[in-house]
């Protein structure tokens, strides 16, 4: 499993850092959801300021800055930079987009129903709740760039251990099935190997959700070295994943009450990866739709 807990200070990286514009990447989605995205990466002053707006948006949208930086217990500056790292002009830019969403029905969760039933009904909501969000925060220009670079590999090494090992092996069989030269060695030592043999041409898909686990920044690290493409699908806009990898998509899901570590963003991730391979299979028919026969006949023979 990712080992290193989401909140977790990433480096001790400062809210002084420069927004996201400044770096090339681009924040897309709801507020709520960019500071959920950032938290890793904030520094504690920059946590404080999270913690004040996430607990009551709404009511933020009342504050003036001054009110915020003293209830927060940090500064005006402190304050303007977090907003900036949220890739906004500035507080009234905060205001009003908390204004907006807040206008919007509430994301709450429910109250949890009793029986097996009502937990089914609960879960299902939580999971449906997690895919949508994902659909407005996936920046598509990054998406598109990450299909490329997999359609065009020579050979992809998709790397993921603990709970995010047998995303790894289901990708990995997915594009295989569709033609390409892909693994998913299951063990870390293996996947560390393997990318630091890949070569100039080939491309290291890591999956994490929180972008902190030793191991597959190990890989991730060896591959880049190596000098193959690197690509991180993760849940969190700045973690040493997105640092390390030249291409990320970041699809993050709230945790719900029901969570085992990180459920609903492992079925985002799922989700993500489907589309990828979806979309290298709509691009290149050709060599898809042969493969695709080849697997469906070999399947069928271990059917009754």
């Amino acid at each position: 499993m990712d080992l290193i807990s989401t909140v977790a200070i990433v480096g001790g990286v400062s809210t002084s850092t420069a927004a996201s514009g400044g770096s090339g990447e681009r924040l897309t989605g709801s507020v709520r959801e960019r500071i959920r995205g950032l938290t890793p990466s904030l520094s504690p002053t920059g946590r404080r300021i999270a913690e004040v707006v996430m607990r009551d948006p709404g009511r933020v949208v009342e504050l003036t800055v001054t009110d915020l930086a003293v209830e927060s217990g940090t500064s005006l500056a402190s304050v303007v930079r977090f907003c900036q790292d949220l890739d906004l002009r500035g507080f009234g830019d905060l205001k009003l987009r908390l204004a907006a969403e807040s206008a919007r029905p509430a994301d709450v969760e429910a109250e949890p129903a009793d029986g097996p039933g009502g937990i089914l009904a609960s879960v299902l909501r939580s999971s449906a709740d997690a895919l949508a969000a994902a659909a407005s925060t996936v920046d598509p220009d990054a998406f598109t760039a990450v299909v490329d670079v997999v359609a065009q590999a020579r050979h992809v090494l998709v790397v993921g251990v603990g709970t995010s090992a047998p995303l790894a092996q289901d990708c990995a069989y997915r594009f295989r099935s569709i033609g390409l030269l892909a693994e998913a060695p299951p063990d870390a030592h293996v996947q560390h190997v393997s990318a630091a043999l890949l070569r100039p041409g080939a491309a290291c898909l890591a999956i994490s959700h929180t972008g902190q686990t030793r191991e597959t920044l190990a890989a991730v690290t060896s591959a880049r070295d190596a000098g193959g493409a690197t690509i991180g699908i993760t849940s969190f806009h700045r973690s040493p994943l997105t640092e390390v990898c030249d291409h990320s998509v970041v699809a993050g899901s709230h945790e719900t009450r029901h969570h085992v570590e990180a459920r609903a963003s492992r079925l985002v991730h799922s989700a993500v990866l489907d589309a990828i391979h979806a979309a290298i299979a709509q691009n290149h028919p050709g060599l898809a739709d042969a493969a695709a026969r080849r697997a469906a006949h070999i399947v069928a023979e271990h059917r009754m």
